[in-house]
């Protein structure tokens, strides 16, 4: 008896032993006629109900019990695959998958799956280049800045203003990333256009919160942003030619199916034209996009991209302004095993802005610097649990400005504002894991510290306060040092220390209706010294120091999300709560130009924004699109630092100057037939918030305008609408060379919307009168784009 229990229980001991092995099955994901790798691509286990994705390079990894498998594979634009997988050892199965040209003569806007409602992935928006290029924008040039404006929670700064905005808070608050390289300014020709060639992107996603672990540095959002790799099969060219300006793209391999290249240039030549007629302004861009890649085996790759761009402004030969950025990335991607996936890159961004003014004989040159080495791993543990954890070193170099004469007969004086450096370096870990069968999560911690660093010279003030306040005058005033501090090269001048935990949760009510929230915290040690309401060339990044504390940021969110109509259609609902610490703040009169103790003019006060945001979309059909909603309000407070002092706005919440109390945007696609498709964009937001004057006095013959508090006026309102037509000629299948024409038209209605309005005194009525001054009325283009 004894012997049968043994024999028993050996046989129970083996079974449940055999139950619970298990086999890992990865790869890559690829394009069939290109082999550039897949980011996003779901890969579903049809017979288990478990699910996974290709990470952001086209690797994707998931552990199952022995036993044989449906596995099909489905990403926006291409056919979706279907195999049979028998796992009884760890396979490596790397898949290509094909263009689906039907798709994408539809434009389908979205994927049909159920990743939306599954993942715990909150505030997160994706645009596939595809439907960018279906958007009308001003002047005929694909815009992915513009674009994203359509999505709800992010507005624009004003008409024809650079950078944007993110559910209230500044466009310096945005983590902008292109190949992992930090992006300064995002813009050309002051707002006209974005840095990004869209011929040059593979893939962007925009975080506007549950931002994950691995991100940091920013207080409300990241854009991040992925280049091409370059076509290793086989060379191809595509471009455009259009009224403002052209661009061209090649991709080749280099060694067939192992490396491949991409190098992409754009230009701007409405200049040229000026000069024809004798006009001797000018303002132009042109960027440059490279990328070179090198795959040594199944386990180790090589990459090297890189990116620069330059705008010039010329008035008369007598004014120069010259601004661009210029990153450099070399990563390598290395598989330590069929679980866990690394990538190493060495990283430089540099920022810079040049001004030459002739007539007085000045130049000037500023910009900031940085120097990042970041390892990121991802550790896939099981069919439940996937681990991300890494560490990066970021080093800075900040130019506040170097003055020097423009020629020798100038009266300027060589002057060097003492250059800052700082030192953020942090670790982070994170994990997505599902729980049951219902519930998900993705949760992490990052950990940074901030330190700023010699050599400088340093105001020592009373009690430590830059800023004096008068109790007589009840205003702020710059305080007057009274001793300085230099700290030699490399010696700490202030550190900082913040954890930074992340958390998203969804519950699956069923397999079309969820239920999500999240939390994060953002710490943010370099601020942007500007006193407009969206960032110009002019700009100045300073880091946190002794008097400028780092940003802290918590937003809080909750959403729902809803597909219909057999997934042709989605909705999704969230509302959200953001506070902010340390947000600067300037006091009346504040100059920022070559100011080198800006420390003078700035409060720490906190801001905070909520809302409420709506997409609904149509996904599928000839006719697709969607609608963006957004209820929101943006306020800033500084109060007093003392019960005596009245603070910015007698303490009281204002306005932020990214206040938009309505957000609605709709955009459409509409397929007639082969060759036409008609596309159309309606942007209607509140005016941006502005302080108008509320009375004047004469002071010795002197008028002078009086102000009431802060941002309590707007702008009036904010709308347009862009339409586009794009044809396509019938293509002869025996020729490689694809070509189609883009028409459109922006602001059809011809809306003058007021980038900013002015006061002035009439010089015939001597009455005092409002002036509007708008950048754009109706802007017709049309653009020929081809490949081959």
């Amino acid at each position: 008896m004894k012997h049968i229990k043994l024999l028993v229980f050996i046989l129970l001991v083996n079974f449940f032993a055999n139950a619970q092995e298990k086999f890992t099955l990865s790869g890559t994901i690829l394009d069939k006629k290109s082999n550039e790798t897949l980011i996003g691509v779901n890969i579903r286990i049809e017979n288990k109900n478990s699910n996974t994705n290709t990470n952001e390079y086209g690797f994707y990894s998931i552990t199952l019990p022995k036993g044989e498998y449906t596995v099909k594979y489905s990403y926006l634009g291409y056919e979706t695959l279907t195999e049979k997988i028998v796992l009884d050892k760890n396979i490596t199965n790397n898949v290509s998958l094909k263009e689906n040209t039907q798709t994408l003569q539809e434009v389908v806007i979205t994927e049909k799956s159920k990743a939306n409602i599954r993942k715990p992935e909150m505030s997160l928006n994706k645009l596939s280049i595809g439907t960018i290029k279906q958007m009308p924008v001003v002047l005929g040039e694909v815009d992915i800045i513009k674009s994203i404006l359509m999505l709800p929670g992010v507005t624009n700064a004003g008409e024809g203003q650079s950078g944007f905005n993110v559910r209230g808070g500044g466009a310096d608050q945005n983590l902008i990333q292109l190949d992992e390289a930090t992006i300064y300014n995002s813009s050309h020709l002051f707002g006209f256009f974005s840095v990004f060639n869209p011929d040059a992107i593979k893939d962007l996603k925009l975080y506007k919160g549950g931002i994950p672990a691995r991100f940091g540095g920013r207080a409300s959002s990241v854009l991040d942003i992925y280049q091409k790799d370059g076509n290793s099969k086989d060379f191809h060219m595509n471009g455009g030619i259009g009224l403002i300006s052209s661009r061209l793209l090649a991709e080749g391999p280099v060694v067939k199916n192992k490396s491949s290249f991409l190098i992409g240039g754009r230009a701007s030549y409405a200049h040229l034209f000026l000069k024809l007629s004798d006009n001797k302004n000018s303002a132009y861009f042109y960027d440059l996009n490279t990328k070179w890649n090198y795959k040594f085996n199944k386990n180790n790759s090589l990459y090297l991209s890189g990116y620069f761009g330059r705008d010039v402004f010329d008035i008369a030969q007598s004014f120069r302004n010259t601004y661009g950025n210029a990153t450099l990335n070399l990563r390598w991607n290395h598989l330590f095993s069929d679980k866990l996936f690394s990538n190493l890159s060495a990283i430089y961004s540099d920022y810079y802005y040049g001004l030459q003014l002739d007539f007085v004989g000045f130049k000037w040159d500023s910009g900031i610097k940085n120097y990042n080495l970041k390892y990121d791993f991802k550790y896939y543990v099981n069919d439940n649990i996937k681990m991300n954890f890494g560490a990066n070193a970021i080093y800075y170099d900040f130019n506040p400005g170097e003055i020097k004469p423009s020629s020798e007969n100038s009266s300027i004086n060589y002057r060097q504002l003492d250059k800052k450096y700082a030192f953020e370096p942090s670790v982070y870990v994170g994990a997505e894991q599902k729980i049951s069968s219902k519930f998900s999560t993705e949760y992490g911690v990052r950990y940074c510290s901030f330190t700023r660093l010699g050599s400088s010279t340093i105001n020592n003030y009373l009690n430590d306060n830059p800023v004096a306040y008068d109790e007589d005058l009840k205003i702020y005033e710059k305080a007057t040092p009274i001793s300085t501090t230099f700290y030699g090269k490399n010696k700490k001048i202030a550190s900082y220390n913040n954890f930074e935990p992340r958390f998203a949760i969804a519950y699956e009510i069923n397999e079309d209706n969820s239920i999500k929230a999240s939390y994060n915290r953002m710490a943010q040690y370099l601020q942007l010294v500007s006193n407009t309401a969206s960032p110009t060339p002019l700009d100045v990044w300073t880091p946190s120091d002794k008097y400028i504390k780092p940003q802290l940021a918590d937003q809080y969110a909750l959403g729902y999300f809803k597909n219909f109509k057999d997934d042709n259609y989605s909705l999704e609902l969230e509302t959200f709560y953001k506070k902010i610490k340390n947000r600067m703040d300037y006091i009346d009169g504040a100059d920022l130009i070559a100011n080198e103790a800006i420390e003078q003019v700035i409060l720490n006060g906190e801001m905070r924004a909520y809302g409420l945001e709506i997409l609904l979309k149509k996904n599928n059909g000839k006719l697709n699109g969607w609608v963006a909603y957004t209820l929101s309000k943006s306020e800033q407070r500084t109060p007093g630092r003392t019960a005596s002092e009245v603070g910015i706005n007698n303490s009281q919440w204002y306005r932020s100057a990214y206040d938009k109390l309505h957000n609605l945007a709709v955009t459409a696609s509409y397929k007639l037939n082969t060759k036409w498709n008609f596309g159309a964009n309606f942007i209607l937001q509140s005016g941006q918030p502005v302080t108008y004057p509320n009375g004047q006095y004469t002071y010795q013959g002197i008028t002078v305008p009086s102000y009431g508090t802060r941002n309590e006026n707007r702008l009036p309102l904010y709308h347009h609408l862009d339409i586009a037509a794009t044809l396509t000629p019938k293509q002869d299948a025996s020729k490689k060379w694809k070509g189609e024409w883009v028409f459109s038209i922006y602001n059809l209605y011809g809306r003058k919307n007021a980038a900013s309005i002015s006061f002035r005194q009439n010089q015939e009525t001597a009455q005092n009168e409002a002036y509007r001054l708008s950048i754009f009325g109706l802007v017709p283009s049309v653009t020929y784009n081809f490949k081959f």
